[in-house]
């Protein structure tokens, strides 16, 4: 079984669970009557539909932030064992109830986005020192250090293949990756976030040199659209600089395609 296929089947099970999840415990709360308030069933509630949405499926966490609201309504409220909602106040508990719940579940998607981003970063700096340090190492062989800043553009965009040119970036048959992260094609600037990198054509990334160019990263995306961050752009430009100190003696090094796709 594919990756893929193992991501489907666990968020399957993820919403089958933000579904009977809430029935179950429901359920266990009205078996024990009257020993607990309504306020104490709503936070029990709550907290499996906190529990659901922090595994970062947003559609699990509405199901069961919804599923919630109606096992409440069904087992905790009167008449009981009915969709049926009598007093005005059980009435605004079941919203509220459903409203807390969405909410919560988009905090823990916020809170979770926020630490794959630290992640990110954190893994986009040690590539960066990582490349630095090949540069301004003594005795190291251009090629070596190259074909690792290739690989390290490979893993930040997400490339298909990012190989290195010991010349300047022909004009007009290239996209290129400008400095502060832009992409240009034939004098136009494209809209990365929304078009996603040129598929039909390489994107040249220029490594400075005193009076020229010390050549150029070619970049190639060709299997599916990438839409890498302004931020992961900028990494790509800054790991190439660090290229401009080597010295010439390189026609074409390649990077090989990355194990895992960081981008998406």
């Amino acid at each position: 079984m594919g990756t893929t296929d193992l991501r489907t089947t666990h968020r399957a099970a993820q919403r089958a669970a933000a579904i009977v999840l809430p029935l179950l415990v429901a359920a266990g709360l009205a078996a024990l009557g009257d020993s607990l308030t309504t306020a104490t069933s709503v936070l029990v509630l709550v907290l499996v539909v906190v529990g659901v949405g922090a595994a970062g499926d947003r559609l699990a966490g509405v199901l069961a932030a919804v599923s919630s609201g109606l096992w409440f309504d069904f087992f905790l409220t009167q008449p009981t064992g009915q969709f049926a909602v009598n007093d005005p106040d059980d009435v605004e508990v079941v919203v509220l109830l459903v409203a807390v719940g969405v909410a919560v579940t988009e905090i823990a998607l916020w809170g979770l986005r926020q630490q794959a981003r630290a992640a990110g970063w954190a893994g986009f700096l040690d590539g960066v020192l990582e490349s630095a340090d090949l540069a301004a190492g003594e005795g190291v062989v251009p090629d070596d250090a190259r074909r690792r800043v290739a690989d390290l553009i490979t893993t930040v965009l997400g490339l298909d293949r990012c190989r290195f040119v010991a010349e300047p970036a022909p004009r007009g048959e290239v996209a290129v990756l400008r400095r502060d992260g832009s992409v240009e094609r034939d004098g136009r600037s494209l809209a990365v976030e929304r078009e996603g990198l040129p598929t039909d054509v390489e994107i040249a990334l220029p490594v400075p040199a005193t009076g020229g160019s010390a050549g150029h990263f070619r970049l190639t995306v060709a299997s599916r659209v990438l839409r890498p961050s302004l931020e992961q752009r900028r990494v790509a430009v800054l790991l190439a600089d660090q290229c401009a100190a080597l010295t010439d003696g390189v026609t074409s090094v390649t990077g090989p395609a990355p194990t895992t796709d960081p981008a998406r």
